[in-house]
């Protein structure tokens, strides 16, 4: 009994803190097969590209999307315009400045940083997000324009503010310019998505005005809005946007429909003390009087097919408390448009971020986790965005680590927008299972259908061992994804006998039926 006793003191003892921690309920997030897990990958300001050659620069992206994807993380949002440049092949904007250091300069030897990503991205089953700023034409005031650069074209499209350059939002000019840039994009690449964030108007500087009074005098009245009445100016800068974005999402629908639109807003759409029964109790600066940007009617109006809230604050913060927040647009985002959480590292952090010695996730989580926590137990919420994507990648803070051994695990799939199609893709057909000097060699095919939402993106394989129930629910037994039909498994030592399962996924996320075939290993 004494040997028994000291054996279990031991066990205790060698236990990891992170187990003998009593979890509290505010702690669990369950594990879902279809959970958004996305990251920003900013170019702006970024000067990591310009200091590579195109064979490092391809090299670096390859590393991290697979970094990502052995992570967990099935989703990129990479930004690829952001000054009114382009870090891919355009023939309507100039290549990049962050990308090879000077604005219009191709890089040398030219390839395509989008095209490259998104192969990179589908490769691994992750899905890939244009990410474009609508109208922000420079980023800082230093910057050197391109001759071809569109202000060198048309100057009086633009309103500066803050010795930035932007598109004026309310001029038809350039609602139809940034329509064409974005029906280039989604004409000529495999994204899965276009991304925009909180930049619409600019954010509003004490002293500064955006100085659109005389497209505002033009264009009013014919929308119906007195000139006398102070109100008036909001609510055109609001229909002015309103109107781009219809105008995108329906431009995507022609072209691809299966291509969805996504907006990142500011974290605080309005408060309580502006509208008492929409807003939220915060204060501050709110997307819809300020930015201009009526992000929840868009939803409501099926504009936008998902919504990522930059929830950035802290819990408990004065102005605008993280479980408030997360609430309110749980609350407020109809079930018709997904709905994931934007989160910040640095300020999900138990210790300060310039601490020493530096901050660990992995053994100090708390906040982390119990944001996690709080947008999982949000009905409408189905996943989460983090900013930003370098941390991740570089492993700031162990975030990397922390996320894939504590939540990420098991892989999940990207929620599918069943508001698109829901319409699952033909199961597969003919599933063979043959022995092979590299193992078990598992085929399969499916049908070939002119109808794109309902043709295969890649395929699902799940692997049972004898005894075990073939759920395919439980992503712990999904041993890959890919776009093949067919692959070899060596790891048959287990047990003598394997169950197969096999499914196919379209453009959108559904999953077809799946088909499930046996073989036993005749162990001599």
């Amino acid at each position: 009994m004494k040997q028994i006793f000291l054996l279990l003191i031991f066990l205790l003892i060698a236990m990891p803190v992170e187990a003998r921690r009593k979890k509290t309920a505010e702690d669990v997030v369950p594990v879902q097969k279809q959970e958004f897990r996305g990251t920003w990958l900013q170019t702006a300001f970024q000067e990591r590209y310009q200091k590579m050659s195109p064979d490092q620069c391809k090299k670096y992206l390859q590393q991290v999307v697979e970094d990502l994807s052995d992570a967990g993380f099935n989703a990129i949002i990479f930004q690829m315009r952001p000054e009114g440049d382009a870090f891919y092949k355009s023939s309507i904007e100039p290549w990049s400045r962050f990308l090879t250091g000077t604005q219009g300069l191709a890089p040398k030897p030219e390839w395509d940083p989008m095209a490259y990503l998104i192969a990179l991205c589908h490769q691994h089953q992750m899905e890939f997000h244009a990410w474009l700023n609508p109208y922000r034409m420079t980023a800082s005031k230093w910057t050197r324009l391109d001759p071809n650069h569109l202000y060198n074209k048309h100057p009086e499209w633009f309103v500066r503010y803050d010795d930035k350059l932007y598109l004026n939002p309310a001029m038809p000019e350039c609602r139809s310019y940034v329509r064409d840039v974005v029906k280039d994009i989604v004409s000529r690449y495999d994204i899965d998505a276009i991304h925009m964030d909180d930049y619409f108007y600019p954010y509003p500087i004490k002293g500064l005005s955006f100085n659109d009074q005389a497209t505002f005098e033009a264009y009013a009245p014919m929308m119906n809005f007195d000139l006398n009445d102070p109100a008036s100016l909001g609510k055109f800068r609001r229909r002015s946007v309103d109107i781009l974005i219809k105008s995108l999402h329906e431009d995507i629908q022609t072209i691809k429909p299966w291509v969805r639109f996504g907006i990142s807003p500011f974290g605080i759409y309005r408060h309580a003390s502006a509208d008492y029964k929409n807003g939220s109790k915060t204060s501050g600066t709110q997307c819809y009087s300020d930015l201009y940007a009526d992000v929840i009617f868009w939803a409501q109006s099926g504009w936008i097919d998902y919504v990522i809230p930059q929830l950035y604050w802290e819990i408990g913060h004065p102005q605008a408390d993280y479980s408030t927040l997360v609430k309110w647009w749980s609350d407020n985002v109809p079930n018709t448009c997904h709905l994931y959480i934007g989160q910040s590292i640095e300020r999900s952090l138990d210790d300060p971020k310039d601490s020493k010695p530096a901050p660990d996730l992995r053994i100090n989580h708390g906040i982390f986790s119990k944001k996690l926590a709080q947008a999982a137990s949000c009905k409408n919420v189905k996943g989460n965005c983090f900013w930003y994507g370098y941390q991740l990648d570089d492993n700031t803070y162990h975030v990397r680590d922390f996320l894939h051994n504590t939540y990420y695990q098991q892989p999940a799939f990207a929620p599918a927008f069943t508001h698109i199609d829901a319409i699952a893709p033909e199961k597969v057909q003919k599933l063979n299972i043959a022995m092979s000097t590299k193992g078990l060699h598992i085929t399969w095919r499916f049908l070939e259908t002119q109808d794109p939402l309902q043709k295969p993106r890649y395929f699902c394989v799940y692997k049972f061992l004898k005894g075990e129930k073939t759920d395919v629910s439980d992503c712990s037994h999904l041993l890959l994804r890919t776009q093949q039909t067919e692959f070899y498994d060596a790891d048959i030592a287990r047990s003598s006998k394997f169950t197969y399962v096999v499914t196919a996924v379209d453009a959108v996320g559904n999953e077809s039926v799946p088909v499930k075939k046996s073989f036993k290993v005749k162990i001599k």
